[in-house]
């Protein structure tokens, strides 16, 4: 939902790129195997959500049924198709489900997830014209910030072309995915993989802290403060305007925090910003960023980036390991935003996974605002000391 960074480099040219960050640093082993390359999961997940939408946009031919769909899109801002279905008998139930397990599996998400598929109009402008029995067509979401054209689907399977920056005057469905239950999964997933790859993480950071982390800090070293640890606190942020498709529902955002940990290592925290949905708007929402506990140096990066439907997390994840266990401590602090957006292969940046800003040289005193490197958003942040119960 974001625009995204130009991406130019070749293989030589990241690692010439590493180099330059800490001339002369020792190479560690990599991981087995490159990730593989995520147009695989952007296909599979577009492919079943556009099959979904035909499927459902002919299921509306049934009155009833129709019906039901109707006072669900209007009693909620995102309808569960997946179980309405099955509460209704449609018929569709199957495939739904099928396409609910394909998109989990494209994504790199645990089975036991649940269904991920959601129901939602394009525009709440388009609800008076629902309410009042006008034909709905079905839409699948958007994979592409920059599209023209939507394709939407009517009750005989006829697709017809929208127009991505005008809102139709008809209502439309769009077949969507809850991002928000996806990311927070994912999250879990890219956590336990850089586990696995040795960028020692905790668990996603949230919007408070609890004594565990207190407690973990305070084992890590000397560094964190008795009774409790310092922190840095998001106390306002704003991202811009980018006047994208109709089609596409509210941005799902999360954090990568990286710096060196108390052992020397590269690390990287997740953090997940389920509040910042819109463009435009100022959020405050208090939530802790970084917790200098977890860090040797006085200085943290921070890269933000949108989950838009495609992400595969477990590759994700591979790919940011290969880079980054390259790096090594060299007894000062490495900026590591550039390692990680070159970490992540060329043809991921169509829509997947949306570069969105990053903060370089973030230090624990910071008190006031700081604009993003590619000015696509501010933060507000200050010194937050956690203390122990």
């Amino acid at each position: 939902m974001r625009p995204r960074q130009p991406r130019r480099h070749s293989a030589a040219a990241i690692v010439a790129s590493l180099l330059a960050l800490a001339a002369g640093q020792a190479l560690v082993a990599l991981p087995a195997a490159a990730a593989p390359h995520a147009p695989a999961t952007a296909t599979t997940v577009a492919s079943a959500q556009d099959q979904v939408a035909r499927s459902l946009a002919r299921s509306l031919s049934d009155s009833t049924w129709r019906t039901r769909v109707q006072q669900a899109a209007l009693a909620a801002d995102e309808v569960p198709i997946t179980a309405l279905a099955d509460r209704s008998g449609s018929g569709l139930t199957s495939e739904l489900v099928r396409a609910d397990r394909q998109i989990a599996a494209a994504k790199g998400l645990d089975t036991d997830i649940g269904s991920l598929l959601r129901l939602r109009l394009g525009d709440d402008g388009m609800r008076d014209a629902l309410a009042d029995g006008q034909a709905p067509w079905v839409a699948p979401a958007a994979s592409d910030d920059n599209a023209t054209t939507v394709v939407a689907y009517d009750s005989r399977g006829r697709a017809h072309a929208l127009d991505a920056r005008h809102t139709p005057d008809r209502p439309v469905y769009v077949v969507d995915i809850d991002s928000s239950k996806a990311l927070a999964a994912g999250l879990g997933v890219l956590n336990r993989q850089l586990h696995h790859h040795g960028l020692a993480s905790d668990a996603p950071a949230s919007a408070s802290a609890s004594k565990t982390h207190a407690d973990a800090a305070g084992k890590q070293g000397a560094r964190a403060a008795a009774g409790g640890f310092w922190t840095t606190r998001i106390a306002a942020v704003e991202l811009s305007d980018d006047e994208e498709p109709w089609v596409k529902g509210d941005a799902e955002l999360y954090t990568l925090v990286t710096g060196f940990g108390q052992d020397g290592k590269v690390r990287v925290d997740p953090v997940d910003m389920p509040y910042l949905d819109n463009d435009g708007t100022v959020y405050r929402p208090g939530q802790i960023l970084v917790n200098w506990g977890n860090y040797k140096y006085n200085l943290a990066d921070a890269v933000m980036m949108e989950e838009d439907g495609s992400t595969n997390y477990r590759d994700l994840a591979n790919a940011i390991a290969t880079v980054l266990l390259t790096v090594t401590d060299q007894g000062t602090y490495i900026p590591l935003v550039n390692a990680i957006l070159d970490a992540i292969p060329d043809d991921w940046w169509t829509d997947d996974p949306d570069y969105v800003d990053s903060w370089y040289t973030l230090a624990r005193n910071d008190n006031g605002t700081r604009h993003g490197a590619r000015g696509n958003g501010w933060m507000t942040v200050e010194p937050y000391f956690v203390e122990e119960f």
